[in-house]
């Protein structure tokens, strides 16, 4: 069941005090529901006209959280996390992990959000043969998307998630099709024989400090990550920067050219952006790329605010 239209019809009394003070009892609800729950399921995942069905098993032993990822289109293939770290996975699935998970779990701060989402309930829906409750999570401004969440009544995790562009098109989705609370084991979360151990130690060669900031970025987003690490591609250092709103996120990559002709680039696949602008310092050109889920002038901008300048990991 579709809510949007429901939400332009009853846009203006969804609006009032109550039922907004109700969203935000919600969206808390669910920031506390996403560590605490054990649950099963098969879900569906849509980007960019193309579909993959999935199996997911979460086992909350406090204070650990296991996770198993399993897919369930062509050759099975799996992913194994302990509280959001792979343990194991499948040849090509370890890349994949944040993009086909049932909702981007982090650690959602919903008094924080609320400075930069409104929060609105737009009705009611059933998913996976659940009641759920649906949530319109819209952005104060243009400088990141939507969500609308379907929250089961009985868990308020989220049965079904839409990501939405400015304009209200679709770009994402996650479904559920089953979905069971509970009645999960450690057996449930172990991985098979083709989940192979994977390795952090590319991961922890780079170096957390690095000269670079960004002028401007949308009200909300902060420096949550920094590194400096060897290019795969050639011998300079490439310097990886992550901001984030507490949902929206975006990496920026900043490698020297060495004199190489690169062109500026920009592209879209589904809710993915990725930017390339060719950037000049007093060091030489360096080409700055921007990937992330947010609109295309939003990556642009933060692209062309690069700057080299003093160690920003302190902000």
């Amino acid at each position: 069941m579709r809510v949007i239209p429901l939400f332009v019809v009853l846009g203006g009394w969804l609006s009032m005090p109550a039922f907004a003070a109700e969203a935000d009892v919600l969206m808390q609800r669910l920031a506390d529901a996403e560590k605490k729950q054990s649950y099963q399921g098969t879900f569906v995942y849509e980007r960019n006209g193309s579909f993959s069905s999935h199996a997911v098993w979460q086992l909350v032993d406090d204070p650990q959280l296991h996770e198993r990822l399993l897919q369930l289109d062509g050759p099975a293939a799996e992913v194994v996390l302990l509280n959001g770290n792979i343990q194991c996975a499948a040849e090509g699935m370890a890349s994949q992990v944040r993009e086909v998970s049932p909702w981007r779990q982090q650690q959602l701060e919903p008094a924080r959000l609320s400075k930069w989402y409104n929060f609105q309930i737009i009705g009611e829906s059933r998913v996976a043969g659940r009641p759920t409750v649906a949530l319109a999570v819209r952005p104060r401004d243009q400088h990141r998307y939507g969500f609308e969440l379907h929250l089961d009544r009985e868990t308020f995790l989220p049965l079904k998630s839409l990501l939405l562009d400015e304009s209200g098109q679709l770009l994402e989705r996650f479904q559920f099709t089953h979905f069971v609370p509970g009645s999960v084991g450690p057996s449930d979360v172990e991985g098979g024989a083709d989940c192979k151990p994977v390795s952090l130690a590319a991961e922890q060669k780079g170096s957390g400090s690095t000269k670079w900031r960004s002028d401007w970025l949308p009200d909300g987003f902060q420096l949550i990550d920094s590194s400096v690490r060897p290019s795969p591609a050639s011998k300079e250092s490439v310097t990886w920067l992550s901001y984030g709103d507490g949902i929206a996120r975006v990496s920026v990559f900043i490698e020297p050219l060495g004199g190489a002709v690169v062109e500026d680039a920009r592209s879209q696949m589904g809710p993915t952006v990725a930017v390339s602008k060719r950037i000049s310092t007093a060091g030489g050109d360096v080409m700055v790329t921007v990937v992330g889920e947010v609109p295309l002038g939003t990556a642009e901008r933060i692209a062309l605010s690069m700057r080299s300048g003093a160690d920003q990991g302190s902000q």
